[in-house]
């Protein structure tokens, strides 16, 4: 859950995250050195500083610093910089800390995506047009590594952020298996568009960069609102995307359930997002206060309480549904309305990534300013039961996955399953055209 982040500012960072790394290695000039252990300096004074455990997990943090801080120094390339600052935050091993580096030469679109499944990494989709569709690579495939490394739910966070926002690559390795076939490798090719070497944030260029990465962030913020169908005259199915900053959408989106029978909140893929939107939320469904849990900071704990809606709450039949990426607040909404026995959850098992974060960004240089930016978790969430999420996620009431067969033919039965259990009845294909992106 972000605290005090606009969206803005996380689209920028996410902008910024696309055109984030060298596809070829970039030679090291001193500056560049001297830049890499600022930003080291930078880092270590924001984990420091605002960290929710002041013992660094029982880790060294000073010897940790001290070590990446000569990686540096014998670093070759600007991309080995990058990797030692990671590296040293990455250690710390939570969701919500980690470092944004600085964007440099190129965009990167690897053209295809990949998400856990139960225990098993899908590809879930293929860019037509890409070289990934080209080779053969389809909705469905099982990806039984990338590179060479197998992606796990540990460890395809990392891989991710590695390829596209630490060092994107030119290409990636993939071994795949398509249903009833035996593995195959792929070499893929990504789609890289050159840029200038570094963006410009001071205005000195005219404000070009800078309005590039505003236009970026108002695309990607567009994409985020909320889709809505109905499901004959009495059910409402409502994919929230993102927990905004500005409650816009939770507001819509109440406003739209009114006077339904039956909500259908479909908060896959939801990495989670603004914590005053998850509380808007929650207290959407009930006419009273509800104690969701506390914050647990260095400076001791707080309640983390939803304001009830009165008269105005939506009381009718909720069903949420959840997927291994559904995230931070996702988890602590569908967590809440399991506890308080307010609706059933079903899907597959949520992230497990559950802190409460503050991005801190900042800027480098003087003539020619790069941004780069520090997550840091700056407290861990303890729900009304005493249980944590954070490493675990949320088990659903109901445990349905979509199969390999399902995901390769756009078929959809975790919503078909929903609304059964809301009294309507539709197909898993009828469900998947519903939920397919316009």
């Amino acid at each position: 859950m972000h605290h005090d982040t606009g969206i803005l500012l996380r689209c920028c960072i996410a902008a910024l995250a696309l055109a984030a790394g060298p596809v070829a290695a970039q030679s090291l000039s001193k500056l560049d050195q001297d830049r890499g252990r600022t930003m080291l300096a930078q880092v270590r004074s924001d984990v420091e500083k605002h960290y929710y455990d002041p013992t660094f997990r029982g880790l060294d943090l000073a010897a940790r610093f001290s070590a990446a801080d000569q990686r540096i120094r014998q670093a070759s390339t600007i991309e080995e910089i990058f990797a030692s600052v990671a590296q040293v935050v990455l250690e710390l091993n939570d969701s919500h800390t980690y470092f944004v580096p600085p964007a440099l030469t190129v965009q990167v679109k690897y053209g295809w995506q990949m998400q856990m499944v139960g225990d098993s990494c899908f590809v879930t989709q293929v860019t037509q047009g890409s070289d990934a569709a080209g080779q053969g690579l389809r909705a469905g495939d099982v990806v039984i590594s990338v590179n060479g490394q197998s992606p796990t739910r540990k460890t395809l966070w990392k891989l991710l952020y590695l390829y596209h926002l630490l060092r994107p690559q030119p290409g990636l390795r993939v071994l795949v298996r398509s249903p009833g076939e035996e593995p195959r490798q792929i070499d893929i090719a990504a789609k890289v568009r050159q840029t200038s070497r570094v963006i410009d944030l001071t205005g000195a260029d005219g404000g070009t960069d800078l309005w590039i990465l505003i236009r970026e962030a108002e695309k990607e913020a567009r994409e985020q609102w909320a889709l809505y169908n109905e499901i004959g005259e009495t059910v409402l199915t409502w994919k929230l995307a993102v927990f905004d900053d500005y409650d816009r959408s939770v507001e819509a989106g109440i406003k739209r359930a009114r006077g339904r029978q039956a909500l259908i909140l479909d908060l896959r893929g939801n990495g989670g997002g603004d914590e005053s939107a998850l509380l808007a939320l929650v207290g959407s469904f009930f006419k009273t206060d509800v104690a969701i849990g506390n914050l647990r900071r260095r400076s001791g704990a707080e309640p983390l309480k939803a304001k009830g809606s009165g008269d105005k709450a939506y009381l009718g039949k909720l069903v949420v549904l959840v997927d291994s990426e559904s995230g931070s607040a996702s988890e602590v909404f569908a967590r809440t309305i399991q506890i308080t026995r307010r609706g059933t959850v079903i899907g597959d098992r949520t992230a497990g990534a559950v802190m409460r974060s503050r991005t801190f960004g900042h800027l480098a240089g003087q003539e020619r300013a790069i941004y780069y930016a520090t997550s840091v978790a700056d407290a861990t969430v303890t729900l009304s039961d005493g249980g944590t999420l954070e490493g675990e996620g949320v088990t659903p009431d109901e445990l349905l996955l979509p199969s390999s067969q399902d995901i390769t033919a756009g078929r959809d039965p975790v919503l078909s399953r929903a609304a059964a259990l809301v009294g309507v009845a539709i197909t898993a294909e009828e469900a998947g055209r519903l939920t397919r992106q316009p």
